[in-house]
Order: structure tokens, then sequence, then C-alpha cells
């Protein structure tokens, strides 16, 4: 079993002092009023000098405080803790985000009488680290495996923990996403990461931006610190920087160095549950296409999924394009670009007919196999005139739906009102990627013909000057 067997470190064990003589009531309130105003842990204890409860704090002196006043003593959720504590100690950390882990460690390995009262395991929150894929995934869960991963937790604020993990991955660039990639499958090499590799906050294992051996590292480098061992991480990586400088390879130097510096500087960061992100919206191909087959009610998985898009060059002409995705992957082999012949002007409709026409014919005639989905872009009309080609062509035609773009609704065939999701539903967000891929696709094709355009212009100018 791989998950967490968090050690603690020797502050967390000094922390747990041998019993001592019964004390005044009175000495935990003056004692806390010694207390740094920085952030820890601190460890109330009972007449045996056992442990009984572990709490962090952002300002130690005034949180533990707090348990000493009026209202802590009629208050349901610590009347009665207040009533055994006989003394108290402190553990001070660098940062929140260390507060909040150390806390995590020492409930797990003391398991202090109150902490236990006041959680439930079934549903308090855990980091949960995969062990057992090529680039492994770092999740909140309050439903831990209980193989092939590294438990961190139980952790007694969800916003908090949620905070952390968008703090931690500024610094360590792990993915949060639960999409299945292997190292050596060249399909993700044309998927499109999310929105956190754009800031510079995942390395992207999705569009195979990382090889499997540096991310790996990024994740010990993670562990080292959930566990307690900063310190050491530190100088391993301080030593990595200074071999990578030594043999100029600057920009790893340099992302070292913004690393450490951000590790130094956690404390500067503020409330923690500020930091908590709204949830990216990734494409999962597995969960999307196991969507569609609901939404759909298809009989198997649509394994292939081929997208048409139009667009208009200046001056009328027309073009589309045509993507197609395997597996919920975009597979580049199979893309296809229209010139429309047989459409005079703008016509939508007409050059969509046009695109089904000379796509199906072929893939007929040639005895190949249709896709599983075609997705039309647009709403009602278009895909009214798709199928009124299948019919005109006596093709029976895949499961074929348009995707309106305005208001993201999916519109089948022999249905009056459109299937409206949630904008968080897999189905669709694998949908709005099909679509957006053709549509990118289609102004590629675009602005190649207008360069080719402009180029063929220019040069017939170079020769009448010449002439």
């Amino acid at each position: 079993m791989d998950h967490s067997e968090e050690n603690s470190n020797e502050n967390e064990a000094s922390a747990q002092s041998p019993p001592a003589e019964s004390v005044s009531s009175t000495v935990p309130r003056e004692k806390v009023r010694q207390f740094p105003t920085g952030p820890g842990v601190y460890l109330m204890k009972d007449n045996q000098a056992r442990v009984i409860y572990v709490g962090k704090a952002v300002d130690l002196r005034s949180r533990a405080g707090s348990y000493f006043t009026k209202a802590a003593k009629v208050e349901r959720r610590t009347a009665e803790l207040v009533t055994e504590i006989v003394d108290i100690d402190y553990i001070e950390t660098d940062s929140e985000v260390d507060a909040l882990l150390m806390e995590a460690r020492l409930i797990k390995d003391i398991q202090p009488k109150f902490n236990n009262l006041l959680k439930d395991d079934k549903t308090f929150p855990y980091l949960q680290i995969t062990t057992r894929e090529d680039f492994p995934r770092v999740e909140f869960t309050r439903q831990p495996e209980t193989k092939g991963v590294r438990l961190y937790g139980p952790f007694t604020n969800a916003g908090q923990l949620r905070g952390t993990i968008a703090v931690l991955q500024k610094i360590f660039r792990f993915r949060t996403c639960s999409l299945d990639i292997e190292e050596g499958d060249e399909r993700w090499r044309w998927f499109r990461p999310c929105l956190l590799a754009s800031i510079n906050q995942c390395t992207a294992p999705c569009n195979l931006r990382v090889s499997k051996e540096d991310y790996r590292e990024d994740i010990r480098r993670l562990r080292l610190f959930l566990d307690g061992k900063k310190d050491r991480l530190l100088k391993d990586m301080e030593k990595q920087m200074l071999a990578a400088s030594k043999e100029q390879r600057f920009e790893r130097a340099a992302r070292l160095r913004d690393d450490i510096e951000a590790l130094n500087t956690l404390n500067l960061r503020g409330d923690l549950e500020q930091h908590a992100q709204p949830e990216v919206f990734y494409v999962d191909p597995r969960k999307g296409l196991a969507g569609l087959k609901q939404v759909l009610k298809l009989s198997e998985l649509p394994r292939i999924i081929e997208g048409i898009d139009i667009a208009h060059l200046q001056g009328g002409e027309t073009v589309a394009s045509l993507v197609q995705f395997i597996d919920g992957l975009p597979f580049k082999h199979g893309y296809k670009r229209y010139k429309i012949k047989s459409v005079e002007g703008i016509d939508d409709f007409a050059s969509m007919r046009e695109v089904v026409t000379r796509r199906f014919r072929r893939l007929t005639q040639e005895g190949e196999s249709f896709p599983d989905l075609l997705l039309i872009d647009g709403g009602k009309g278009q895909l009214r005139a798709v199928t009124e080609t299948f019919a005109a062509l006596n093709i029976t035609p895949p499961t074929t739906i348009s995707l309106a773009k305005r208001e993201e609704e999916i519109y089948v065939p022999g249905q009056s009102e459109p299937h409206r999701l949630s904008r968080h539903s897999y189905a669709l967000r694998l949908l709005q990627y099909v679509r957006d891929e053709s549509h990118r696709f289609a102004q590629h094709y675009h602005h190649m013909l207008r360069q080719k355009a402009t180029f063929g212009e220019a040069k017939k100018g170079q020769r009448r000057r010449k002439s």
C-alpha cells in the first residue's frame, strides 16, 4: 500500500512533553500572553500532560488566547475542552501553509481526544497524490483511495486546504486534473492544455511539454515539503541551482532560484482561503465521451468524432474545415480543408451541404467507416441542411448534432427542444473543444489563403514595376 505514512519532524515530536505535575488553570491563560504573533500550531494538554487538542493559527497569541475567554466557556464546541486544559505549548512555523500541514501531521500522529470528537473522518478533506501514474495527480478529496496514492490529512478546513493546493501549485506546477496521461502516447501532443498551463501553474504533461522524469522530480520536491522537510528541500534545490548554473543551463537555474524564493516567502501570501481558485474547466476525454453516450442515448462510446465549420474570406470566398477526434483527443492526420466550389456569395447552409456531400460520398465510395458522431457548428438551420443532404444522398447518416454557440445548446434531429447541459458538463466541454478546434482550423486555412493572395498580388506588382 502506497498511502501516506508521514513522519513528524523533530520540532513536532518535542512538542509532546513528558508528564508534568498539575498546574493552576490560570497558567495557560498567562502563558499564551507570551506566545509569538506569527503563524504556528498550539497544543492543549490535560493534567497528565497528554495533548488533547491541536490547532493552527495565523496569529498564535490571538488564536490560542481566544480559548480563555468567557465566550469560549459557554460555546458548545469549546466548553468541554476548556475545562480540561491545564497546559498549552506552541510550535512556530514559517507560514500559514506550514502551520496547516503541521497541524494535519500532528493530528494524525497524536490523535488528540478533542480533534477526534470535532471531526468526521468520512467528510473531512485530504490532499491525495497518485503514485502509479506516469504523471501523478494532486487532488483535494473527501473520499481518499486506499491504494496507489500518498495521503496527507485529514485537514480541518476545506477552504484553507484548497488555498494551500493553489499556493503550492504556483511553486511545484503539478496537475490537478483527472486525465489519464501516458508518457509515450503521442495523441496528447495535440491536446489543448487548460488555463493553468497558460498562467504557468502547471507544466502541462497533457500536451507532453514536460518529461516524465522532470515532472516526477517536481512531485518529489512537493512530497518533501508536505512531509515537513522544507530545510532539506531548500538545500537540495540550492545545490541543483548551482549545478545548473555551472553547466550553463541558465533557464533551469532561474526557475530553481524563483522556486526557492517562493518557498522562502510563503509567509507573505496572506489568508489561505483567498488563494482557493474556482475550478479550471479542463477537458477530460474519458468523462466527456461517457457523458455524450449518456446524453445522446448512444449504444456505445462515440470513439470517432468529426466536426465541421465554415469560414468566409474577404471578397466572399468560403472555406470549410473538418477535424477528427479519436477517443476524445485531436487526430491531426484526420483533419481536412475544403474550398467551397458550388456556392456563390455567403450561404452557410449551402456550403455545409457541399462539405457533407463531398466528405460522405468519398467515404461511401472508398468503403471507409463513418464517424460515430458528426458535430455541426450552428443551430437548427445548419442541422436541418445536413440531415436533408444525407436524405438526398440516400446515405444513412452517423449520429449528427449541432452546437449553437450563443447559448451552447445541443440540437438533435427529430427533437424540437435542444439539450441544455451544465457549463460544468464534461460532455459539453468535449463538444466545445471539437467545435473550437474546427473553427480554429478553418480560420487558419482562411489566413493561409489570404496570405497567398496577398503574396500573389505583391509579385504581380513587382513584375509590373520591372516591365
